[in-house]
Formats: C-alpha cells, sequence, structure tokens
C-alpha cells in the first residue's frame, strides 16, 4: 500500500478522540455521499459517560462531521474547534 493511503476496513473499531484528548467513542462507520463521493459522517458508538445530548444521534449511534478528522494513525483524532462549530 501506498504512503498516505488507508482501508476503510482498517479504520473500523478504531478509537475516536478530540484533540483535547477527550475520548469520544469507537467508529463504526462512515457516510458518503453517493453522488459525489465525499466522505460526509463518522458514525461513532459513545464512549461510556459522553454526553451526547450535543450531537446529532441515530439509534445508539453519534454522527459527527468527517471535515474535523485531523489525523488518524493508532487513534482518529477529530479537530475540537470544528466539533463545536458543527
Amino acid at each position: 500500500m501506498k504512503k498516505g493511503r488507508m482501508f476503510a476496513q482498517n479504520l473500523n473499531l478504531k478509537e475516536v478522540i478530540d484533540s483535547e484528548g477527550r475520548e469520544l467513542g469507537v467508529l463504526h462507520n462512515i457516510v458518503m455521499d453517493p453522488n459525489t463521493g465525499i466522505l460526509t459522517k463518522l458514525v461513532i458508538e459513545p464512549a461510556s459517560g459522553l454526553d451526547t445530548s450535543g450531537f446529532k444521534k441515530e439509534s445508539n449511534y453519534i454522527f459527527l462531521p468527517f471535515d474535523a478528522v485531523k489525523s488518524v494513525r493508532d487513534v482518529i483524532v477529530l479537530d475540537s474547534e470544528r466539533l463545536r462549530r458543527a
């Protein structure tokens, strides 16, 4: 695999945190716009104890904007400021 590429299957079940170190949960899925192919949302199983009242929710999951992703390594890091604006 070329440097800079990551397969979606390798992201499943990765821990998701914000840039302030707050644990948000575990990645369950990714939403893509079928017309453009652009990734739009991360579907997260929230961490226990996380206040989910400020997030869009469906079933047991919260939806976070894909464009908040800052980095993907051992964990997925989301920009805290971007999350506050979403």
